[in-house]
């Protein structure tokens, strides 16, 4: 089959690999029918995760068609279309028993990895290195899903591959970041960073009864998306973020922030190309100047929000901040299950249709590319879905070529 791969840091090629087979009795093999660019695999891209090796088949965004399934895979039957999560969880430990999906105890197979690092191992991840698992991703044309009995969720007829794709993550991802702050009537939310997971914050955040939501960005296409969902909006490259969130909340700050950047943020002021400069030489392992300003405009006794991805130990981390002002911080990968079906009944009552996101639709073969376009947010690069199968805009990249093929091609 062919599958998106990655080769090194900014080198991405779509392969021929093996396809996928039943492993384990809880197994299933789904044909993928949509896929997509996740900004997480960005970080995957740049080159900031560490544990890829060559050859490592991306993205865990994806849908499709059951094709076989294993003998102990009970509520999926073959041409059953299902959406996916990305998240992998077994349904049966102590942490999935609690509803905390994403950090479940089994699914990990390299758990030893991740217990060196932070202490703890939660929940495998499809296509995102081999600390969460070494899981072979949706950017290809089928996929293993383990423990398939617990984490794809059935979509009913009518609804289109792009309304229910984003369900698998990004969607999600932005309602808990918002549910996380605890959002009263009245409230103020503020939103560092448009990208698909700020955009479903936004959103979220008015589902949830905002009053106000105030969105953080310097992409001015991306800012124009979330006035478009009715939030009022900060360049940060005009102004002082601070200061303009004391001026709209009447010198209080925000009930409760979202940092939906994570590691790679950019930022004007001096800890943030301090950030740029330690991680360069590597001497950091992330660039947190989002969270810092999210915690140092939150009111007293607000919350902070972080659906943004983090990696590693944060440089000049205001805790002394958060600790005076008494903040609840609340974080974490995504509790899958427990949102997927209500986010679902959402789409299917027209309260959302998640395909606004989309601005760009492409062949698999276009993954190449288009990470680059994606990552430089060029051509308004919002979001970006891949159908299998679909005649690309540019020659198939098959890989590095041999001296015969090279011969080949010049005669």
């Amino acid at each position: 089959m062919r599958a998106v791969c990655w080769e090194g840091k900014e080198t991405i090629r779509v392969e021929t690999v093996p396809d996928p087979a039943i492993l384990n009795p809880r197994d299933a093999i789904i044909k993928v029918t949509t896929t997509a660019i996740c900004g997480s695999d960005l970080h995957i891209y740049n080159g900031s995760i560490p544990t890829m090796h060559k050859g490592d088949v991306l993205g865990h965004e994806f849908m499709g068609e059951v094709v076989e399934v294993g003998k102990e895979t009970t509520g999926l039957a073959v041409g059953d279309r299902v959406v996916v999560p990305f998240t992998i969880s077994c349904g049966r430990c102590a942490f999935c028993a609690r509803q905390l999906w994403s950090l479940c105890d089994n699914s990990n197979p390299n758990a030893w990895m991740a217990e060196a690092l932070y202490g703890y191992s939660g929940a495998a991840l499809f296509g995102y290195s081999h600390l969460y698992g070494g899981y072979p991703g949706g950017q290809a044309e089928y996929v293993r899903v383990p423990f398939a009995d617990v984490g794809p969720l059935k979509v009913p007829e009518g609804l289109s591959d792009e309304q229910v794709l984003f369900l698998s993550d990004i969607f999600p991802t932005g309602y808990m970041a918002a549910e996380n702050c605890g959002i009263q009537p009245g409230d103020t939310v503020a939103v560092w960073g448009c990208g698909p997971v700020g955009q479903f914050a936004i959103r979220s955040a008015f589902m949830l009864g905002a009053e106000r939501v105030v969105a953080i960005e310097r992409i001015p296409d991306r800012l124009a998306r979330a006035a478009e969902s009715g939030a009022d909006t900060l360049n940060y490259m005009e102004l002082d973020v601070l200061e303009a969130l004391r001026d709209l909340t009447g010198g209080q700050g925000p009930d409760a922030c979202i940092d939906a950047v994570g590691l790679e943020a950019h930022g004007t002021t001096l800890d943030a190309w301090y950030d740029r400069a330690k991680m360069k030489m590597y001497l950091a392992t992330d660039r947190p100047h989002a969270l810092r300003q999210a915690i140092s405009a939150c009111r007293k006794g607000g919350t902070v929000s972080i659906p943004g991805v983090y990696g590693g130990w944060l440089d000049k981390f205001p805790l002394g901040t958060a600790f005076a002002k008494g903040l609840t911080l609340r974080m974490g990968q995504t509790h899958m299950q427990a949102y997927m079906p209500k986010l679902l009944e959402r789409i299917e009552r027209g309260e959302i249709d998640p395909s606004f996101i989309i601005t760009h639709r492409i062949a698999l073969e276009d993954a190449p590319g288009m990470y680059r376009t994606f990552r430089e947010k060029d051509d308004a690069c919002l979001k970006v879905v891949m159908t299998p199968g679909a005649a690309p805009m540019t020659p198939p990249d098959r890989g590095p070529q041999t001296p015969d093929d090279q011969a080949l091609s010049a005669s």
